[in-house]
């Protein structure tokens, strides 16, 4: 720590920031880097044992290792991020957005040992970091807030008390929170209890503050964000909305500008509105002002985000600026470079989140090897990842993967631009949302801009796949065996002269079986030379010649109709991923099903985490759908209830194991 101090008279020097270290991971350092090497600055990674083969770190110029994977451990750790930037002499320190971002101690911190924190002041973040104190402030500066609680007893009877009095349905808010951790919709008094016992447990979890706000809950809302930026000159500009209305469990995963929403009146009344909750504060660099907007187009202060947004690529989009550099430069002391007036919004875009999830499941976190990563660069198309094919997706870190942003000069553009980019879009070995962002994409309310935050509640049936729908299985089965084929014959050495395919027995075929989940799928064609086949699939016959097979891509022709699709063989498994099509298959015979052995009544770990409540002990009566114990993974709480009414026979974990997807947990006995 002994050269923290000399980096105070190195900055005296110059106001030109030299070298940024990162406290961030993933595609969040991966974009900042890339704003870093185009202003000729040097970048410092910090990760953990978790992170040490990611991209982000070979990216950058330099890294350092800060801990184990949990990230108490490791990017939560102000004392280890300022001793790298000490190591490194790195002048600066950009906060990315999550973790340390919108930490008043943190800044603070950088303040004292005289490295530039890119963000604004923690005086601004300690103002609008307690939501229940931000409601106040703006609303003393003019700006509409909503009826709720937020006084100081944290009583969780006076927390139920007074979401009573306000009204149902109500909204319980961690105070330090964001991103949907802490928070807890109810809509009757009888949830009450759970809620706010769990809602201030998943805030002192994420944020080490269980404290709550009570809020009236405003059915069928839109949530409508303004970008602001300030420079330390007094200066404060808006810079247009983003509409962040889908969502599920409360955290965005699509965001588009302008918001269809909108009209000039209603965008200015809200642009001005948040420029005066900045001004409020005297806010400096770069934030984010989110609101409720009702039905009535009435609109509500929600709170003010001091950070960089998630989404902040769309607002680049329109304006053409970079606000990465925008940051930057506010933080090396330079007044801003455009007026309100000077600020264009030209065209619109669109961003999508893909995260490593299984909407079919709840929304179910997911982890595993990214076994391909592949989406073709096109026209309008913009993506901030942090994986590539072979990284790991792991269970201590928020699982979204990349943010896929595309523009147009009409919403339309923009949309159709999307479309195509996630239809090419190959992400093979996780389960991840992509198939369903599509259909949220293609759904005729959202194609009109009839959208609120429900939407994604309102209609889930027809965004979930159709679970008897096998096309997409039995066409990858045969683009499979087709590759399969073609890579056995370029491989053979012995008697390469000989046919492929033939045999003594001419009428018996070769085949492949596969499967996909519970359904078989067995492919058995015949080589009639000049690579034409013969294809047996399903009830189906088909002649197919192969045009191609360059891995991984396989090109074919049917009828005359060419295709060709990616092939990726991983063991056991094997990823095809076409235009219309996407499917991981099991090469069979190779695992047993894993359901065969769990007992009767007995209820697995739907993923890795830890136990953090056991509610029930063996020789316990208990009734179906009840909670038996709550994990933790991925900053999320899940809930395992039991299958059937009955008695506790079993219980193989404790309280703080930390278990693997699919362990038994608790058997209930009839």
């Amino acid at each position: 720590m002994g050269r923290l101090s000399s980096l105070g008279s190195k900055r005296a020097l110059t106001k030109t920031i030299q070298k940024v270290l990162i406290a961030n991971r993933g595609e969040i350092a991966r974009r900042i880097m890339r704003t870093c090497r185009k202003m000729g600055i040097g970048t410092v990674a910090v990760y953990s044992d978790a992170d040490h083969d990611m991209p982000f770190v070979a990216e950058a110029d330099e890294a350092v290792r800060l801990g184990p994977a949990p990230s108490v451990e490791s990017y939560l750790r102000i004392d280890r991020i300022l001793e790298a930037a000490a190591l490194t002499g790195a002048d600066a320190i950009h906060p990315g957005y999550g973790f340390l971002a919108e930490n008043a101690a943190f800044a603070e911190a950088c303040r004292k040992a005289g490295v530039i924190f890119i963000g604004p002041t923690p005086e601004a973040i300690v103002a609008m970091g307690s939501k229940r104190e931000a409601k106040a402030l703006v609303h003393e500066a003019g700006v509409p807030v909503i009826p709720g609680y937020d006084g100081a007893s944290q009583d969780h009877a006076v927390l139920a008390r007074e979401a009573v009095r306000i009204g149902f349905p109500v909204l319980l808010k961690a105070s330090a929170g964001g991103g949907g951790k802490g928070m807890k919709l109810v809509r009757k008094e009888s949830e009450l209890s759970d809620a706010i016992a769990s809602a201030a447990r998943e805030g002192l979890s994420a944020f080490g503050d269980g404290t709550l706000l009570v809020e009236k809950y405003i059915d069928d809302p839109r949530h409508v964000e303004i970008q602001i930026l300030g420079d330390s000159h007094g200066n404060l500009i808006h810079l247009n909305e983003r509409e962040c209305s889908i969502q599920r469990r409360h955290q965005k995963i699509i965001e588009e500008t302008p918001s269809p929403a909108l009209d000039s009146a209603l965008r200015k009344e809200m642009g001005e509105a948040a420029v005066r909750c900045g001004k409020a504060i005297g806010y400096q660099n770069a934030g984010t002002v989110e609101f409720i907007l009702a039905p009535d187009r009435c609109f509500y202060f929600l709170e003010v985000n001091t950070r960089l947004q998630v989404e902040h690529p769309i607002t680049e989009c329109v304006t053409g600026l970079d606000l990465v550099e925008e940051q930057i430069r506010v933080a090396q002391g330079e007044p801003l470079r455009h007026s309100q007036e000077e600020v264009r919004m030209e065209g619109a875009a669109l961003e999508v989140r893909l995260y490593a999830e299984d909407p079919a499941s709840g929304f179910l976190p997911q982890s595993g090897t990214v076994i391909d990563w592949h989406l073709p660069e096109s026209e309008g198309l913009r993506i901030d990842s942090g994986v590539e094919s072979g990284s790991e997706v792991g269970i201590y870190y928020d699982p979204m993967l990349a943010k896929i942003i595309t523009s147009g000069e009409t919403r339309a553009l923009a949309l159709q631009r999307m479309r195509r980019a996630l239809r090419s879009l190959s992400v093979q070995g996780v389960t991840t949302n992509r198939a369903f962002l599509l259909r949220v994409l293609d759904h005729p309310a959202y194609v009109a801009g009839d959208i609120d935050t429900h939407f994604i509640d309102r209609h889930l049936h027809d965004l979930l796949p159709d679970a008897e729908d096998g096309d997409a299985p039995l066409g990858a089965a045969v683009v499979s065996a087709l590759a399969e084929q073609q890579q056995r014959n370029r491989d053979r050495a012995l008697l390469p002269e000989i046919p492929s395919g033939w045999r003594n027995n001419y009428h018996t075929p070769q085949w492949a079986e596969y499967s996909d989940g519970e359904l078989d799928l067995r492919v058995e064609y015949r080589h009639r030379g000049d690579s034409r086949f013969t294809v047996w699939a399903g009830e189906s016959e088909r002649d197919v010649r192969v045009i191609s097979w360059e891995p991984p891509r396989l090109t074919w022709d049917e009828n005359g109709h060419r295709q060709s699709a990616r092939v990726i063989f991983d063991g056991d498994r094997v990823y095809v991923h076409g235009f219309d099509f996407s499917a991981g298959l099991l090469r069979k015979p190779r695992f047993p099903d894993k359901s065969l052995a769990i007992p009767p009544g007995g209820c697995i770990a739907p993923m890795p985490g830890k136990i953090i409540e056991l509610r029930v002990a063996e020789g316990d009566a208990v009734q179906a759908g009840q909670v038996l114990l709550i994990m933790e993974a991925m900053k999320m709480e899940h809930s395992v209830t039991a299958p059937q009414s009955g008695t506790v026979a079993q219980v193989t974990v404790a309280l703080g194991d930390q278990v693997d997807a699919d362990a038994l947990l608790i058997v209930v006995a009839d």
